[in-house]
């Protein structure tokens, strides 16, 4: 989530009909049970049969951009790293993508052709997703996404980890970052970081600095380099649960909905974890 610049949107003066926890608690569970907005408003209706929530899926599908029930999932994945007492962390971070199942109904344009079938044509595109782990706890510190490339979504995570002020005492990512400018990167950001990146076969020299330091120690000991390296599987696994819990698809359109559902995804992951030792 773009956690610090939420943006307003157009029904904030608008009558809530439920309370900000339920409307929270509400897109939750529809992550949990995979389901589309439509699909949730049904289950809603049983709901009714127990308590008072009777909403449309256009309520639901709305909830996916209110200011409000951003702040408070945003503020959820805060209270969680505070009780878990994350200050010094050890990172590692990867990047997954999720797809986004469009449909378009092309019924006017068959009846205007004369073609005898109205059938509806899915269209597939995906996001990409990056989020960086506390080796220690297993919690997601900070997360991205976006539309075009795994390098915009990791820039991102990178702000928001930033914004929250952690100490990063190691990091460690794929070879996709694995080269001098991430290295210095990640020093202007977090100062003196042990870095455990393995370098691309072409590389052409050493560098300075962080990322020299970076080479050196993989060149003096591999093996200890490399047992340091591969904790990065640890994100792998992450979103491997992730996917399980709470499936591959989004069910979203609007890109500000689309980063909700995955913020979503991300304090489901924190909740599942929260209470484990490890």
């Amino acid at each position: 989530m773009n956690s610090i610049k939420i943006r307003e949107t157009e029904n904030r003066g608008a009558k809530r009909i439920l309370s900000l926890k339920q409307e929270v608690i509400i897109l939750l569970l529809q992550r949990l049970f995979q389901k589309s907005n439509r699909s949730m408003a049904l289950m809603l209706v049983v709901f009714t049969w127990l308590s008072d929530v009777d909403i449309s899926y256009k309520t639901i599908e709305r909830k996916y951009s209110d200011s409000l029930v951003r702040l408070a999932i945003y503020n959820l994945h805060i209270l969680i790293l505070k009780k878990k007492q994350i200050t010094n962390i050890a990172i590692c971070g990867d990047g997954t993508g999720y797809s986004v199942h469009i449909s378009e109904h092309y019924g006017t344009i068959s009846q205007k052709r004369k073609e005898k079938s109205k059938e509806n044509t899915g269209a597939q595109k995906f996001v990409y997703s990056f989020a960086i782990m506390d080796l220690n706890s297993r919690l997601y510190v900070a997360y991205g996404f976006s539309l075009k490339s795994e390098k915009e979504a990791f820039l991102e995570a990178i702000d928001m980890l930033k914004e929250l002020g952690f100490q990063v005492t190691s990091c460690r990512l794929d070879k996709y970052f694995s080269c001098e400018v991430y290295a210095e990167m990640i020093e202007n950001n977090f100062g003196k970081v042990i870095l455990y990146l393995i370098p691309k076969t072409n590389i052409a020299h050493l560098g300075l600095g962080i990322w020299k330091d970076n080479v050196l120690r993989f060149v003096d000991d591999v093996f200890e380099f490399l047992k340091e390296y591969f904790k990065r599987n640890q994100s792998e696994s992450g979103f491997s649960e992730d996917k399980k819990r709470t499936g591959w698809k989004l069910l979203q359109k609007i890109p500000v909905r689309i980063d909700t559902a995955l913020c979503l995804n991300n304090l489901w992951h924190n909740l599942y974890w929260f209470g484990a030792k490890v």
